[in-house]
């Protein structure tokens, strides 16, 4: 299948200072991607260069076949694009804004587009409602609304669920979830539980650099085991930290560390066996499966170690 969305090279730079440093990835057709990254990391500006409302200082970007840079407007044509806070007229009506954006667009049979994506969203109760004073839960629901509109092969997200309550964040969920397959969707956020719970595949972005394409899949191979442990905790760290095949030691609950095993090591015999041999006292050891908290954490930490390595 091939990719419909290819970044090669990515980097932007605001004079001397780069946000985004050389990011490259693909997305296949019908895949739902998460972007994941602490606030200031470049998602949001990866986005923009992506919807062709922002160039790049160096690399290229390609929308189904077409490069964002060169021919702009043809390649926006294949995209649905949901800002952070999206800009939304706040003296129109949400149907009169629906209709608006959707003859912007060109939208073939616009009355019926807008059905659908009122529908979609829950939007029948506020449809004769000024833009401005809808709650910010719903203004996020009309943004998406527009994004759908033009029947976008690909929807890009930024913050979805920002400022949504639990409901709306619920039906959010819903929605991105049933694109699976249907169209390619690129969502971004900080909060790993939302990006989680959408995305068959997460990226993780950190200081404008990727980190990794597939976290989900280091979940699956990444080996990690909670122990508790009686003793001065700067003395069981210490221990812990050098019994072999141990990656890293991060401090849990009382008594408790959550140790990370290197790949090609037995687990939870050995690490039981070493502790007891230094006369440590074990309280309790299970092995974790990890999820994408701790891989995000792991990728940091390793991150963090080679830079101070190279400076």
């Amino acid at each position: 299948m091939a990719d419909s969305v290819v970044v090669d090279g990515l980097v932007k730079r605001y004079g001397r200072r780069a946000v985004v440093r050389g990011v490259s990835f693909a997305i296949e057709k019908g895949e739902i991607v998460g972007l994941l990254g602490p606030n200031g990391s470049g998602k949001s500006t990866i986005l923009r260069i992506l919807g062709g409302y922002l160039p790049p200082t160096a690399g290229a970007v390609s929308i189904s076949g077409i490069d964002v840079a060169s021919n702009t407007l043809t390649a926006r044509r294949h995209i649905g694009y949901v800002a952070e806070d999206a800009p939304l007229y706040d003296g129109m009506r949400v149907g009169e804004f629906l209709h608006f954006m959707a003859a912007i667009k060109g939208v073939p049979a616009a009355p019926g587009a807008v059905a659908e994506a009122t529908q979609r969203l829950d939007l029948g109760a506020v449809f004769g409602t000024p833009i401005g004073k809808l709650s910010r839960g719903y203004r996020q629901r009309v943004a998406i609304a527009q994004a759908l509109l033009n029947d976008p092969p690909l929807l890009i997200l930024d913050e979805p669920t920002n400022a949504l309550d639990a409901y709306q964040v619920i039906a959010v969920r819903g929605l991105i979830r049933s694109l699976f397959g249907r169209r390619t969707v690129l969502v971004a956020s900080h909060v790993l539980t939302e990006i989680e719970r959408v995305a068959s595949r997460v990226m993780i972005l950190v200081d404008g650099q990727l980190l990794t394409t597939d976290a989900m899949r280091e979940t699956s191979t990444a080996r990690h085991v909670r122990v508790r442990v009686g003793g001065p905790r700067p003395t069981i760290l210490d221990a812990l930290q050098q019994l072999p095949g141990i990656l890293g030691v991060v401090p849990a609950d009382a008594e408790g560390y959550l140790v990370e095993v290197a790949p090609e090591r037995p687990m939870a015999a050995d690490l039981a066996q070493a502790i007891v041999a230094r006369g440590f006292p074990l309280l309790e050891l299970a092995e974790v499966k990890p999820d994408l908290e701790r891989v995000f954490l792991d990728l940091i930490r390793r991150a963090t170690v080679t830079d101070a390595k190279a400076a």
